[in-house]
């Protein structure tokens, strides 16, 4: 989704573009970090908000921009998003894992 998004408004690749890279950097630290792991529900949906104010708003302007092209651009990966999202609220919210 940070690709579209900076292939649209900063009119590159996420390798050519500063801000984009740093973006994509933070938020793959920060799932890779989740509590939740693989039982990890969309960020937006999430009860942990672990995102700084800034990159949280700035990850929010990417999916407003993104999220509406994925069925156009990447059918399959919008799929799979959506039926994520709805396995995860028909399920209830996730357990917060215990600090070992």
């Amino acid at each position: 989704m940070i690709g579209m998004y900076c292939g649209s408004r900063h009119g590159g690749r996420v390798e050519e573009c500063e801000h984009c890279t740093r973006l994509l950097s933070y938020a793959r630290e920060k799932i890779d970090r989740c509590v939740f792991h693989d039982s990890k529900p969309a960020c937006n949906e999430c009860r942990v908000h672990c995102y700084a104010r800034d990159m949280r708003e700035e990850i929010r302007a990417v999916m407003r921009f993104s999220g509406p092209r994925m069925m156009l651009y990447h059918p399959v990966l919008g799929l799979l998003h959506m039926a994520d999202r709805l396995r995860h609220r028909g399920g209830g919210s996730p357990k917060r894992a215990r600090a070992e």
